[in-house]
């Protein structure tokens, strides 16, 4: 009912906004609008009407680009321009200068949308999957691009923008016929649910390719069309010149572009500063591309992936550009690529059996090269079918290639409208074709597997950390906490503010040559490579050495944006359980999370080495979100050191309590949680359960016999001071071993009155 009440709702608003067509037009008709009032007509009508036929088209399940695009056909003039061919001239007129102001918006929205593309473009995704892709994608790419480029061969000139330039034209049609959107293929995979799926990751990253493939053909095609021959030394020129571009922008240009991100983050005050930069990146790196005699969106493209691929905030800066791009950009761009279509053409019976001819070959060719390509890898028959079905989605990419083409007169415009109602008509079939292969591919036991280990991961505090932030001294907790952020923090940007210690003496017997947060770091590597696990990039350790380390300079450092302070500083903690004044004043000059690395006042001199046939790291739990943040603290330490854990249940009722019971069911899920969780990071774990016992007995009694570490998740309390509560306090005060406490965020002051009405969260 819901569906048929929405879907009502959609054609409602697709209605709305045809009617407000004629009003617009007698308006623009009655009162002579200005060029600049016209302009603004225009995209007005172009989103209106586009995001009225894409939310139409998204409910009914198809994508919502589609509709942005038949949203410009049918203000174009197929159907506007046929019924009132008046309004059409007044609005979308063909003098020169008003046409320029509209097409600007859209040549700028394809530099955007390539840049969000690439930006989308997950390469670990590509270097996941393996050799199956790049034979699918090859196979892919080779058996339309042939079957396209052998077609403009054998055309009406009639058809071409030039009879005598058939190449050119036939490296235009065999990119269109070759190139699969990725947008589109990625949206009906992840609505199937099947991203994460082997297969899916196959088709998205075959995807991936062909339209990186892609784009440097058509940028090749592009520089060849611009001298009108093919001429061998440019043509050489410009091979090379793409290849050189390439290899810079994915070794020394990924640094700089990174570079760049962070130090204008750190540096600058002002708002979306970073995504004026990431603009400035993609503008000069299109000027690049142009220079060497390609065209401008390769350059944005690579430098969309540029940006993804950048350690921090490439997630945050995503979210801040997809929106005007999305609701502005990509309307317009499709729709004018849709004004520029006229189907009315398609009356000619010539024409209209040429576009099914076009059809039946981009569907065939793209079907049959992606299926071999699954062949030569190795995937069964029902998957080679799945593959054929999805990559057989055209849609924007090919839309972005014709466009092109028109615009430097390799194609005419009805090979254009050909070529766009193909793109069209392939994007709808695939997803209801998609749809059906998908569902009847089963789940193996390994696919499954890995599946579990990444929903643990997308809800999990370490795997999602971006930035560290890093408070040591020179002694022996300092060192200690220097390579525990190396173990966590390996591969993610750390500053690390080195503090001169209080009267602590350094470790004795450590390799001055190799800093702890480097050997972490490397040992963290060390036990992902042994375990197949997906290599960390190294990432770049800042060290500054402060003579007085304030909460002022953790403050103005903080405001560069970290997602976690890890503290390790000696004598931190007081002989009843409180923290120091400088532990204190550091703490509070940073709102986010906070790990503090401590050693009781009566612990020995120096900290354990955690490994198989060391202490155990002993980790109090009892449901909550904080207190499972602990336990993965733990869990990540121990995967990389090989030090054995003990997850410490302490219950309020007895051992005896009936099974049925609220309390049981709760205790069973957390250590079942707690399980999943060891499993992921491949630990083996020991469980106990205390009843009817305080938190702090229990965890003080365990830790004596024989942990080398607690780890605890806390809550930080409202107040001035740093108070995790009783808890920790009585930890803090009773045990000899060092404790890792790993917290949540600060209250805000709105949220501190309303946590003094609740009881207290997290092991603390």
């Amino acid at each position: 009912m819901s569906f048929v009440v929405n879907r009502r709702r959609s054609v409602a608003l697709a209605a709305a906004a045809f009617a407000f067509m004629p009003a617009a037009s007698l308006a623009a008709e009655k009162t002579g609008m200005s060029s600049e009032g016209i302009f603004v007509l225009e995209i007005l009508l172009l989103l209106l009407v586009g995001r009225g036929i894409g939310e139409l088209l998204e409910r009914l399940g198809q994508p919502a680009v589609m509709g942005q695009l038949i949203g410009g056909i049918l203000l174009g003039p197929s159907l506007l321009g046929w019924l009132w061919p008046e309004a059409e001239r007044v609005i979308f007129s063909s003098d020169a200068t008003q046409k320029s102001m509209i097409s600007a918006i859209a040549q700028l929205g394809v530099l955007m949308l390539l840049l969000l593309t690439g930006m989308e473009t997950d390469l670990r995704l590509v270097r996941r999957v393996g050799r199956a892709c790049f034979s699918i994608s090859a196979a892919g790419v080779a058996v339309p691009f042939a079957l396209g480029f052998t077609a403009a061969q054998f055309m009406p000139a009639s058809l071409l923008a030039d009879g005598t330039e058939r190449i050119v034209a036939g490296l235009f049609l065999g990119t269109a016929l070759s190139i699969s959107s990725v947008k589109i293929v990625a949206m009906v995979v992840r609505e199937m649910n099947f991203m994460r799926r082997d297969l899916g990751q196959t088709i998205v990253s075959s995807a991936i390719i062909e339209d990186t493939i892609g784009w440097v053909i058509i940028a090749i095609t592009i520089g060849i069309a611009t001298k009108g021959r093919i001429e061998l030394g440019s043509l050489a020129f410009t091979i090379v010149g793409v290849a050189a571009f390439m290899g810079f922008s994915f070794t020394i240009g990924r640094r700089i572009v990174f570079d760049a991100i962070r130090w204008t983050n750190d540096t600058f005050r002002s708002e979306y500063a970073v995504v004026t930069v990431i603009l400035a990146i993609m503008g000069a790196m299109a000027l690049i591309t142009d220079l060497i005699g390609v065209h401008t969106v390769l350059g944005a493209f690579v430098a969309g992936i540029l940006v993804g691929e950048s350690p921090i905030l490439s997630r945050h800066i995503e979210g801040q550009l997809r929106g005007v791009i999305m609701a502005l950009f990509m309307p317009v761009f499709f729709g004018v690529a849709g004004l520029s279509a006229d189907l009315t053409v398609l009356v000619d019976h010539e024409l209209a059996l040429l576009t099914a001819a076009l059809v039946l070959i981009a569907s065939f060719g793209k079907f049959a090269g992606a299926f071999i390509g699954a062949e030569l890898a190795g995937m069964s028959r029902k998957e080679g079918i799945a593959v054929g079905c999805g990559m057989n989605a055209r849609g924007s990419t090919e839309v972005i290639v014709a466009s092109i083409g028109l615009s430097i007169g390799v194609l005419s415009h009805n090979l254009f409208t050909m070529i766009v109602t193909m793109a069209v008509i392939t994007t709808l079939a695939m997803p209801p074709t998609l749809r059906w292969a998908l569902g009847r591919l089963p789940m193996g036991e390994n696919e499954k597997k890995r599946l579990e280990r990444e929903e643990i991961d997308q809800r999990g505090f370490i795997a999602n950390l971006e930035r560290l932030l890093v408070v040591t001294d020179e002694g022996v907790v300092g060192r200690f906490a220097a390579y525990l952020a190396g173990v966590v923090g390996a591969g993610r940007p750390t500053t690390v503010l080195h503090a001169r210690g209080e009267g602590e003496e350094a470790e004795p017997g450590t390799d001055a040559k190799l800093e702890p947060i480097e050997k972490g770091a490397e040992d963290s590597r060390e036990a992902a490579r042994s375990s197949d696990e997906e290599l960390t990039r190294a990432a770049p350790v800042t060290r500054r050495h402060e003579a007085e380390l304030s909460a002022e300079t953790v403050a103005k450092e903080a405001r560069k944006g970290y997602g976690l302070l890890l503290i390790g500083l000696g004598r931190a903690v007081t002989s009843k359980g409180g923290f120091a004044r400088r532990i204190n004043e550091i703490a509070g000059a940073f709102e986010g999370p906070l790990c503090l690395v401590l050693k009781a006042t009566g612990a020995g001199r120096q900290m354990p080495r955690l490994g198989p046939e060391g202490g155990k790291i002993l980790v109090p739990v009892n449901g909550t979100a904080i207190a499972r943040r602990g336990a993965e603290m733990a869990l990540a330490i121990a995967a990389v050191t090989g030090a054995r854990v003990k997850i410490l249940y302490v219950a309020r009722v007895g051992r005896d309590e009936p099974r049925d019971t609220v309390s049981h069911r709760r205790r069973e899920a957390v250590l079942k949680d707690t399980v999943a969780l060891a499993d992921r990071y491949g630990v083996e774990i020991e469980t106990a359960i205390r009843s009817r016992a305080a938190a702090a007995d229990a965890i003080a009694r365990q830790a004596g016999r024989g942990a080398a570490l607690i780890v605890m998740g806390v809550a930080r309390r409202p107040g001035e001071e740093l108070f995790f509560g009783e808890t920790t306090t009585g930890v803090l005060q009773r045990c000899q071993c060092p404790v890792v406490l790993i917290s949540d965020a600060r209250l805000s002051r709105d949220d501190e009155g309303r946590e003094e009405l609740r009881s207290g969260t997290g092991t603390g």
